[in-house]
């Protein structure tokens, strides 16, 4: 599912931190949010919290202090959609009712001041903020949600930011995530993490080319599956990695080569069998006719001899 992919790679607290200042580069909101936080202190609040699984409803939940130095937290729900859903913000709310909260003797409300970040990267254009506060009195403006909410189509991210990243999987991951549904633009800026990803240690490398591989699986026919396979066979061939298909399709080959393997040595014993007895009804027979034992040794050996003949000319 599109969730594992998105809390596999944003999970890790460096990559969080770089996705939040490319978005803070396109939403004015969020900009000011990261300015106002000290990204240093952010911690991810485990996933100890009920509902929330590798595929869960809220993606991911973190924990950071305010700038000013003051012991002040707030909380950032990162919340990933791939489609229009109008069950949301409703659905942000309870978690951010649930999992935002700080348990003290001395606090006089366990809630957690929320930044919800909804990160979309569907088919359509999709405002799920919208004018929401437009129809109720100016009193209630900024009051409307029980938390701070911004929405990032990641679409918007430029591919140059995206490419100048320092973190190449933090790059690569939302240029798959833009262009899932873009085999042209995906075969076009995807490769142009060629000196990026070499530079890798050669297991988060292919770790990073297997996830992005498999996720791409979900969005794509099997027309357009085979040739992003194929892409990314060349990828990999020129990195010196394998995707997640090489190393399937190599080991249907090595199995098939087992499998060929044992075949033929059943083969070459059936035969060895089949020559052994073949021998020993010759020898019996001889025995039967009454032929000197010297003579049949001689017939033993000759028939060796010619086997011998017949295996080195196969």
């Amino acid at each position: 599912p599109h969730d594992a992919f998105f809390r596999w790679l944003f999970g890790n607290v460096g990559r969080l931190r770089h996705l939040l200042e490319l978005s803070g580069k396109v939403n004015r909101d969020i900009g000011e949010f990261i300015s106002e936080v000290n990204l240093d202190t952010l911690v991810r609040i485990p996933d100890s919290y009920s509902e929330v699984a590798e595929t869960g409803e809220a993606d991911l939940a973190f924990r950071v202090e305010v700038a000013s130095g003051a012991p002040l937290l707030v909380g950032i729900l990162a919340e990933h959609k791939s489609g229009r859903d109008s069950g949301t913000l409703d659905q942000i709310a309870r978690y951010v009712n649930s999992v935002m909260k700080i348990y003290s003797e001395h606090r006089a409300f366990s809630g957690l001041p929320t930044m919800a970040i909804i990160f979309y990267n569907g088919r359509e254009n999709w405002d799920p903020l919208g004018s929401i506060e437009d129809r109720y009195p100016s009193c209630f403006r900024g009051r409307i949600l029980p938390f701070a909410c911004s929405f990032v189509n990641m679409i918007d991210i430029p591919d140059s930011d995206c490419l100048a990243c320092e973190d190449t999987a933090t790059g690569m991951g939302i240029i798959a995530m833009k262009y899932a549904y873009d085999k042209e633009k995906l075969l076009q800026v995807l490769p142009l993490f060629r000196k990026p990803l070499q530079r890798m240690p050669y297991d988060k490398a292919t770790c990073l080319l297997a996830k992005i591989s498999i996720y791409l699986k979900e969005y794509v026919t099997k027309d357009v599956l085979k040739e992003l396979d194929m892409a990314f066979v060349s990828i990999g061939q020129k990195y010196g990695f394998v995707s997640a298909g090489d190393e399937f399709r190599k080991e249907l080959a090595e199995a098939r080569t087992e499998e060929q393997a044992k075949a033929q040595k059943l083969i070459a014993n059936a035969r060895s069998d089949e020559q052994a007895k073949a021998k020993a009804d010759t020898v019996a027979a001889l025995r039967e006719m009454g032929i000197p034992e010297n003579q049949i040794e001689e017939v033993q050996a000759r028939i060796d001899s010619l086997q011998k003949k017949r295996r080195e000319q196969a």
